[in-house]
């Protein structure tokens, strides 16, 4: 079990580095969506817990 997590852990961090490398305007695009997921979800959280507060 340990040792296919490994391989998946590999498998994906290959993936990624072949992604930065091969076309890095698009990786850039793809990282700028994730940190804006995470920002309008923290942002959602905030709201959430003003108004319970409120």
């Amino acid at each position: 079990m340990v040792q296919t997590k490994k391989i998946a852990l590999y498998v994906v961090v290959v993936f990624v580095l072949y992604t930065i490398i091969t076309s890095p305007a698009k990786a850039a695009d793809l990282v700028q969506i994730g940190f804006e997921g995470i920002s309008s979800a923290a942002q959602g959280v905030g709201e959430f817990m003003t108004e319970i507060v409120n």
